[in-house]
């Protein structure tokens, strides 16, 4: 008789499933950003096409200037696109950030929690120190 070769599922609550979780909400938030902008603006300019120049500046820069301006002038189509990239972008940060959080505190497992806190490290000073 031939064994079956069965593939895991991860178990509700378990890290796999909050990753995968993080993951699929943070490309489907920045999905539904990024559409809606790009159909408001196609409505509203008539023209699917738009220039705007991206930003030379850090995200850290880019974020703070961003929801300073929603606040001030409201959202309009690249706005919410903007808010789009930003999700896009800090997405895999927040993976790391819990990751490191599970590994250090859930597991106790120094190694793995020291390994996520260099790549933590390494994204923290290019998207926000840099």
């Amino acid at each position: 008789m031939e064994s079956e070769i069965g593939i895991r599922k991860p178990a509700p609550g378990s890290m796999e499933t909050l990753v995968g979780t993080i993951l699929s909400t943070g490309v489907a938030a920045s999905f539904l950003l990024l559409s809606t902008g790009f159909v408001w603006h196609w409505v509203a300019a008539g023209n699917p096409s738009f220039d705007s120049p991206a930003p030379r500046s850090s995200i850290a820069l880019f974020i703070l200037g961003e929801v300073r301006t929603d606040f001030h002038k409201g959202l309009d189509p690249i706005r919410l696109i903007n808010l789009g990239i930003i999700v896009l972008l800090l997405t895999p940060y927040v993976r790391v950030l819990l990751s490191m959080a599970y590994f250090l505190f859930v597991l106790r497992n120094l190694k793995y929690a020291t390994m996520t806190a260099f790549v933590c490290a390494v994204l923290t000073y290019s998207l926000f120190l840099r």
